[in-house]
């Protein structure tokens, strides 16, 4: 900080004569404790003297006593801050200080002024907060937890506190805390249980711009005695008229304790009313004429009770005590009736209607209006505002019967007393009914519907078993319309292509055909609703849709498991007292990848209990001692079941067949006496797989060559049949000289034919005669009829026949068959 100090402060004066002389010096508020003000020049030899601070005005302990000190023969004074000093311009900006200086029998007084001067570049904290001692608040152990004991004032704006000191634990219960506006809160554990404790928080204040100052609060916590005292009841307001006389009795307020005694605390003093020191009666002191006296309309008093014996232990009650004129005549009111008809979407603050008041006996006089509601009880569609009937923002139709009509009464008070009203009341018939004077104010506002919101839904979920039947309900889709009334919706589904429909009246979804999970595992569904009949005008709608998503769950077992081969053939050299893994039986589900879970079990061939299953893995065992060791391969022939073994149902099989030759290995070394094979144990087993790939055809193959042959068959068939009567008909209509031309050109190739034949007929010397007598032609006619098919058969190697001029080559070790 700048030390803003005049050049006076800085001036040694010799004094000679101080009678009557005063001193003025500026000092800035940000002076702290030890700072100078003045200092003083005297001359007093050969005495000592002695310089005193009478007194200050206003009083303060700012300011130090003055010191005296001697210097190159002479002696200098100064005035000094004390350590409590805190300057502040806003709160005291002029101080007197009054000197006495003794020098001798002489004795000469003088005064000092010290003008605080503003500094505008320093906020700092004021009052007892910002002294050494801090400020004192008291508070009961009672006090409700994080509520507000003290307000910090500051000048300044957006100043931020902060309690800097610790809060630890067990000593503090809990935190204290300070807000922006300096309000600082009880802790939210509260005080109970800790009276006479003294809780210092040091509290930082900062102005912004690295300005700050700290202060001290210091929270004395006081104990409730046994016989505390309270008020049973709760502030209340006392309404009594103007015409009471003094001395009247207006209320009387009781307290709980033990000889309680009363006292109006506030105002101070109280003009109009007092209270009775023993039973607490409020009595009024003075005449409560209005026109007289305005302000004794209103009047609020607390009331201290406290016991006789112990003042501290008291207690305070707040009521409020208002006077109201007394009048003779009620208001009236302009015009006599108030009918409209809105609908629903009128804009909040909309004029339904007005009407004017006055009241006869002061026409200047400001009126109260309320509005009360009969049908329904509790609307508040309408409201009042300066005597005109306005919409409210309450004003709707999507409740039952909220459309009908809205009947209500306008109350109209005076601030006279009694209150006078005139109060007016409808019904559906309009008839008038008068509760104070014979005049009313109906109020009847008929509301039309208006179809203002669009209907909803929530995206649902529904989940259906592949075999669920059709017309299976699946759930229900859940429309709401904020409109009345509110189930007025119609539902479709967009798209028809789904096998799913929706009921138009209560959105069931029901199935309608057969689902495959395989093909399908979802669908995606988007449901329309139309609302209906939720308007003035039959033909205005608004639409919706939401989106329902339909999973085929619970997944039907229809494919049962395929193996991959499903026949197997294998040759396994065992080794005795050893178990071999022959061979894994690979299965899965075509249809359904996903589905691995399946069960393996030998269901027959399994003599001797051999094999054994470890799962999928097929196993050869001869562990046991039971037969002698075979000598020669046994073959087994091995069923496998293989079925699901998933949650799915049915459970669906198939059985694998694996054909298992076992070999016993037999050692290199030579064979003893005892036919068994001994394998080493560090000969590894050797095994051998012999797989046979065939050929499965699909069934719709097999049907069609099927059918495929047997119309080839058939026409094979009829074609033989009729190349045979063909050939009857000609064997039969041949005549004798075409016989004798094929003889003829037969004998003609005879000797090249016979060059041929030779060696073919040695290979077939044990042939019958019938066919023998074939193979030798001995160019004589033969009767047609002994061979009907045929002529003459020969069995040759390579030949060649020449007829006319065409030689014709034919292959061996065939039979040719010759015809006329």
């Amino acid at each position: 900080m700048v030390l803003l100090r005049p050049l006076a402060l800085l001036l040694a004066l010799v004094v000679s004569e101080l009678y009557c002389l005063s001193w003025f010096i500026d000092v800035s508020e940000s002076q702290g404790p030890g700072a100078t003000l003045q200092s003083f020049s005297f001359n007093c030899s050969p005495y000592i003297p002695t310089l005193e601070l009478l007194h200050v005005q206003p009083p303060t302990t700012f300011f130090n006593p003055p010191s005296l000190t001697r210097w190159q023969g002479t002696y200098v004074g100064k005035m000094t801050l004390s350590s409590s000093a805190r300057l502040d311009a806003l709160t005291v900006n002029h101080y007197e200080l009054q000197l006495r200086f003794t020098c001798g029998n002489q004795v000469t007084e003088g005064r000092l002024s010290v003008n605080v001067q503003r500094d505008p570049n320093r906020d700092q904290c004021a009052g007892r907060f910002a002294s050494p001692a801090g400020e004192i608040i008291q508070v009961r152990e009672t006090v409700t937890p994080r509520t507000p004991l003290y307000t910090l004032l500051l000048p300044g704006q957006g100043a931020q506190m902060n309690i800097t000191s610790a809060q630890d634990p067990p000593y503090f219960p809990g935190p204290f805390s300070i807000d922006g506006q300096g309000q600082l809160w009880a802790p939210s554990q509260g005080l109970k249980g800790q009276a006479q404790k003294v809780f210092q928080l040091q509290i930082l204040v900062t102005f912004g711009q690295g300005r700050s100052c700290r202060g001290m609060l210091t929270v004395k916590v006081l104990p409730v005695s046994s016989s505390q005292v309270s008020f049973p009841q709760q502030a209340q307001n006392i309404t009594i008229p103007e015409n009471l006389v003094p001395g009247s009795k207006v209320a009387q307020v009781h307290a709980r304790g033990f000889d309680v005694r009363y006292e109006i605390v506030s105002p101070v003093p109280c003009r109009l009313f007092s209270i009775a020191r023993v039973d607490g009666v409020v009595r009024t002191t003075a005449p409560l004429e209005l026109a007289q006296a305005p302000d004794a309309a209103v009047t609020r008093l607390r009331v201290k009770a406290f016991e006789r014996l112990r003042p501290w232990d008291s207690a305070e009650l707040d009521f409020q005590v208002d006077v109201q004129s007394v009048n003779r005549w009620p208001p009236r009111c302009l015009p006599a009736l108030l009918a409209t008809q809105i609908p629903e979407t009128t804009p909040v603050g909309t004029f339904v209607n007005t009407f004017t008041c006055t009241d006869p006996d002061s026409p200047g006089s400001t009126l109260d209006y309320q509005l009360l509601f009969h049908s329904p009880a509790s609307a508040s569609s309408l409201c009042l505002r300066d005597g005109v009937l306005e919409v409210n923002d309450t004003l709707d139709c999507d409740a039952p019967g909220a459309c009908l009509q809205h009947t209500a009464s306008i109350l109209v008070l005076d601030s006279g007393q009694p209150p006078m009203t005139r109060q007016g009341r409808a019904n559906q018939a309009s008839s008038l009914t008068f509760k104070w004077l014979p005049a009313e104010v109906p109020v009847l506002v008929m509301v039309t519907p208006v179809n203002e919101f669009s209907p909803t839904c929530v995206s649902r979920t529904f989940r259906v078993r592949e075999d669920a039947r059709p017309h299976t309900l699946l759930g229900s889709v859940m429309g709401t319309d904020l409109d009345y009334p509110h189930d007025s919706i119609e539902y479709s589904i967009s798209g028809g292509s789904a096998p799913f429909a929706v009921d138009s009246l209560n959105g069931e979804v029901h199935l309608l055909g057969p689902l495959d999970y395989e093909m399908q595992k979802s669908y995606r569904l988007t449901v329309l609703l139309t609302d209906h009949s939720q308007d003035q005008d039959p033909t205005c709608h608004r639409s919706g849709s939401c989106t329902i998503t339909i999973e085929v769950e619970q997944d039907v077992n229809d494919h049962a498991p395929e193996c991959e081969p499903p026949f197997q053939e294998l040759t396994v050299y065992a080794h005795l007292g050893r178990s071999l893994e022959v061979t894994t039986v690979s299965c899965r589900v075509a249809q359904e990848p996903q589905r691995l879970a399946f069960s393996y079990r030998i269901v027959g061939g399994n003599s001797q209990s051999r094999f054994s299953l470890q799962g999928a893995v097929l196993v050869h065992n001869d562990l046991m001692l039971g037969p002698p060791w075979p000598e020669q391969s046994h073959t087994y022939e091995l069923l496998i079941r293989v079925a699901d073994a998933g949650p799915s149902t049915p459970h669906l099989s198939t059985t694998a067949t694996v054909i298992v030759h076992i070999v016993p290995w037999r050692a290199s070394t030579g064979a003893t006496s005892i036919h068994r094979t001994t394998v080493p144990s560090r000969m590894t087993p050797l095994l051998v797989t012999d797989t046979e790939v065939f050929w499965q055809p699909e069934p719709w193959f097999v049907v069609v060559l099927t059918v495929t042959s047997a119309l080839l068959l058939l026409g094979l068939g009829w074609f033989l049949s009729w190349l045979l009567r063909g050939l009857t008909q000609v064997l039969q209509t041949s005549s004798k000289p075409t016989q004798a031309l094929l003889l003829n050109s037969i004998q003609g190739t005879k000797g090249s034919i016979e060059g041929f034949v030779e060696a073919p007929r040695m290979e077939t010397p044990q042939a019958p005669s019938s066919v023998m007598s074939l193979h030798h032609f001995d160019g004589r006619a033969q009767d047609s009829r002994e061979f009907p098919f045929f002529q003459t058969i020969l069995h040759l190697g390579p030949l060649s026949l020449q007829t006319s001029s065409q030689y014709l080559c034919l292959p061996p070790d065939i039979h040719y068959l010759l015809f006329p």
